[in-house]
């Protein structure tokens, strides 16, 4: 595979959700980011920092294993200065989170983009909300057999994630490309149906977005979460064909339910991710695969 080519990431040094955690494993493996479990931010600066809870407090979060969960614990020794202790709880799929969240079983999650989220509280009816964006992870297309989109056949088969708003992302990134042509009123969620134009007769196979770095070697192409291919020891910014620029629009988020996301352990939490320290720690840890996006 090669390196990325035509797409600018150099003015970023760095960047769904995810390894075993407290759900069934049916999804990936492991992470191997370079210094992710050498790099805890141990003290942030005190200028302007919150002052330390009157009441120390746990906060249960749940997050994917790369990188959310890194990030997380990288600021975790700074929170506990604060009087707020993250119980970060490791997912390895992307529904459980939003699930838990929602029934109270999760004070916040970290392992999604907003229009993820949206999709998702629109198919069940749920209002969890965006607190803060924290970074981008630039979705990319892979491959075992080519070193070059150039050397892609007529009729091959085209890996994608299964869920709206991921596989709606492969799509408009395949059509960036030239590959396919979609449906200009779909949106952001567009679907395999909303393809009017496929030429050269590509084969597109759904699956859940987890499986696909396992599936590489059955498919020409696979679209795939950098957090995904990260854990797979896929570099995106060298072993993808080609990947999302700097404007993806798909921030990672904190998200927390209405009822709890004013509270001051929250408030500490997005303060802290959105410090120079933790733009220092993504950009140092990884390389441009990951890219701070503070909002």
């Amino acid at each position: 595979m090669k390196k990325v080519s035509g797409l600018v990431l150099a003015a970023f040094l760095v960047l769904a959700g995810c390894g075993q955690g407290n759900t069934p494993d049916n999804t990936q493996g492991g992470a191997n980011t370079p210094n992710a479990g050498n790099n805890n931010i141990a003290q942030q600066e005190n200028n302007g920092a919150a002052e330390p809870s009157a009441d120390p407090v746990t906060l249960k979060i749940g997050a994917s294993a790369t990188p959310h969960a890194e990030i997380l614990e990288a600021i975790a020794p700074a929170l506990e200065e604060q009087g707020v202790t993250l119980d970060i709880i490791e997912f390895s799929e992307y529904v459980l989170p939003n699930v838990q969240l929602y029934e109270g079983d999760l004070d916040a999650n970290f392992f999604q983009h907003l229009p993820y989220l949206e999709t998702f509280n629109e198919e069940r009816g749920y209002d969890l909300v965006s607190v803060a964006g924290v970074h981008i992870e630039p979705f990319g297309v892979y491959s075992d057999s080519l070193q070059s989109i150039d050397e892609l056949e007529d009729g091959a088969k085209i890996a994608i994630p299964n869920d709206p708003s991921n596989g709606g992302r492969a799509l408009l990134l395949l059509a960036q490309h030239g590959l396919i042509t979609l449906d200009e009123a779909a949106g952001v969620n567009v679907t395999v149906a909303e393809i009017t134009d496929n030429p050269r007769n590509f084969e597109f196979v759904e699956l859940e977005a987890a499986t696909l770095p396992r599936i590489l070697d059955e498919v020409a192409l696979a679209a795939i979460n950098t957090n995904y291919a990260l854990e797979a020891d896929l570099n995106p910014t060298e072993d993808a064909l080609f990947i999302e620029d700097e404007e993806s629009p798909y921030v990672n988020i904190i998200a927390t339910r209405p009822d709890n996301q004013d509270d001051e352990a929250i408030r500490k939490l997005i303060e802290a991710l959105h410090s120079p320290e933790v733009e220092s720690f993504i950009e140092e840890t990884y390389q441009g695969a990951v890219v701070p996006a503070f909002q």
